[in-house]
């Protein structure tokens, strides 16, 4: 079962859980379970921001690959290949 909070801003429900834990009219029960499950979702928001960034770096590798075989291919025209020499010159590291 999902979080009630599932389609909401994760940024926005950590706000929130954060300030009943430093509010002095929440019980401490309250606020245990505030960090706990700020916590919980820190650590859900850190996963997707490393897939996200994953992602990303397989999707740079791509596209670098798609550059360096229009090189190669001889159906490629000259503007082209120049086109993919000089992406290449500017994203390589």
């Amino acid at each position: 079962m999902s979080h009630p909070e599932a389609n909401k801003n994760p940024e926005r429900v950590a706000a929130g859980l954060k300030a009943a834990m430093h509010n002095p009219n929440v019980s401490q029960d309250a606020k245990d379970h505030a960090a706990g499950h700020l916590r919980e979702l820190e650590g859900e928001m850190n996963k997707a921001e490393s897939e996200a960034a994953e992602e990303r770096t397989l999707h740079e590798t791509r596209v670098m690959a798609g550059y360096k075989a229009a090189l190669k291919n001889p159906r490629v025209s000259d503007a082209a290949k120049q086109h993919a020499e000089d992406y290449l010159k500017e994203h390589q590291a």
